[in-house]
């Protein structure tokens, strides 16, 4: 019989595989015996097809963390190491879909085609390969982009008591990326699945899903997925920055990811530490909050910037994991329960909060007549606690600082799901500077943060383009201005 050509040969195909047994199963933690060749964090698969993830050993067993249901593990089904760590399909195709945390679709639009497959755990990068932050992230929200601004690359945390408005800031933010360019990523951990079809409902209302995807790991999936959720969002969104895009990530909430680290690390039997928080949970959130970055232009130029929600109780922000993550972020938005519940809206505590990276790239524009508002702010607060007790009459300086600072309580206030442009920003704090504003009532106030805005888009229809090329008040942008402020006050 003659040879078969070499071109004809079929190609052969091996891959060996460790086979071990499963020695016990306690709720998503497995125990496996003999598998003395697997590493931590390598992928599993059980019988039946459900994956694992090894998160550690003892002297005779390896631990494997259940991805997935653990009703289909019983004792003495076998398990096959794959002989590699946990990679997930990304590419441009995820954008505009809902996933799980590893990465398949659950939004019933069928199956995700992938450009490449990342690692879940892949390193930051590194200090070379980045770029100091140098522009706007524009959050959308006054009190925010005037007084705490926010950057590309940057992490901010957002911090306070449950119901206080944390969640709307950060859709906010993710809202008022339309046209900018930027890529959003939404992460649910552990929050509850209606919850979670609000805010689906809201991005299709308001076609987030253009620019924006969800990655899902709400309180009815396993403890594996949602222990990966927010690393899983991470690796989808290093795919666009190492495209050249901007990404903006919203991990909605760490407090939940960390109760989850402690369930499998008491499980795993490693020693508690305070609050029953394993020693190495401060790493586990700095592993994956230095993953932001400002990419340098040898790199393509991307950014990914995280905003990272963690829940406090009773307003303690000295809780563990709301100070370890103030340790390991780039500034705190701090929301109070009693501003919220005296009706101030976002509820945003200016004296605990602090950007300290952003004002580098804040608009100049924007920096200048902000420059005094945050203590004028705090000057207001104070003295309007003061003037509560007192029966005396104040002084001219001091009424004039209470109405100044009236002013500007009024001015901040903003409905949730509204985000305004930076140059409508920019117009109303120059009105506010030039003290236009002090004279009026509060009704006035709300009626000029709308009216005032349209009418110079009758009267000049490029100031907006002029504020937002040249991010500086130039003589015509303050001509234009000062004479809108006179036509205005004249119209009464």
């Amino acid at each position: 019989m003659p040879a078969m050509p070499p071109e004809l040969k079929p190609e052969i195909s091996f891959e060996v595989r460790e086979v071990g047994t499963v020695t016990s199963v306690r709720e998503f933690i497995v125990k496996a015996a003999d598998m003395p060749s697997v590493i931590n964090g390598q992928i599993v698969e059980f019988d039946g097809g459900l994956r694992g993830m090894v998160m550690g050993f003892t002297e005779k067993d390896v631990q494997i963390l259940i991805l997935g249901p653990k009703a289909r593990i019983r004792a003495g089904d076998k398990v096959y190491s794959s002989a590699k760590a946990l990679q997930l399909p990304v590419g441009e195709a995820f954008r505009g879909r809902i996933v799980n945390a590893l990465a398949e679709p659950v939004d019933g639009k069928g199956p995700v085609s992938a450009a490449e497959y990342y690692s879940v755990f892949r390193d930051a990068p590194s200090l070379m390969d980045r770029k100091s932050v140098e522009r706007t992230l524009e959050s959308g929200t006054r009190i925010v982009d005037a007084i705490m601004p926010l950057a590309k690359g940057q992490r901010q945390l957002i911090v306070g008591d449950r119901q206080t408005g944390k969640t709307t800031l950060a859709i906010d933010a993710i809202l008022n990326q339309r046209e900018q360019g930027v890529i959003c990523i939404y992460c649910s951990i552990g929050k509850s699945y209606s919850s979670l079809m609000k805010i689906v409902d809201l991005f299709r209302e308001r076609q987030v899903f253009d620019y924006g995807l969800i990655v899902s790991g709400t309180a009815s999936t396993s403890v594996g997925e949602q222990y990966l959720a927010p690393y899983t969002a991470c690796t989808l969104g290093e795919y666009f920055m190492y495209h050249g895009c901007d990404v903006l990530v919203v991990l909605d909430d760490l407090t939940r990811h960390a109760w989850v680290y402690r369930q499998i690390s008491l499980l795993l039997d490693r020693a508690p530490g305070r609050e029953a928080y394993p020693g190495d949970i401060f790493y586990t959130h700095s592993q994956l909050m230095e993953r932001a970055a400002q990419l340098s232009d040898a790199y393509g130029g991307g950014s990914m910037t995280f905003l990272p929600i963690v829940e406090t109780l009773q307003g303690d922000a000295t809780g563990y994991i709301p100070t370890n993550l103030v340790s390991m972020t780039d500034g705190q938005i701090y929301f109070s329960s009693a501003l919220f519940n005296r009706g101030m809206r976002p509820a945003i505590d200016v004296g605990l909060s602090v950007s300290r990276i952003g004002n580098r790239a804040q608009w100049p524009a924007m920096k200048e007549p902000s420059r005094s508002m945050r203590i004028d702010y705090v000057q207001y607060k104070e003295l309007l606690q003061m003037t509560q007790l007192r029966t005396t009459e104040l002084s001219k300086e001091a009424e004039r600082k209470l109405r100044h600072g009236q002013v500007i309580a009024e001015l901040l206030v903003q409905d949730k799901y509204s985000p305004v442009p930076m140059e409508h920003q920019v117009v109303d704090l120059y009105a506010l500077n030039r003290e236009m504003l002090d004279a009026l009532s509060p009704a006035e106030i709300r009626r000029f943060k709308i009216d005032f805005y349209a009418k110079i888009g009758e009267w000049f229809p490029n100031l907006s383009k002029i504020l937002r090329e040249n991010k500086v008040l130039v003589d015509e942008a303050i001509a234009n201005l000062e004479e809108s402020m006179m036509y205005y006050s004249q119209q009464g």
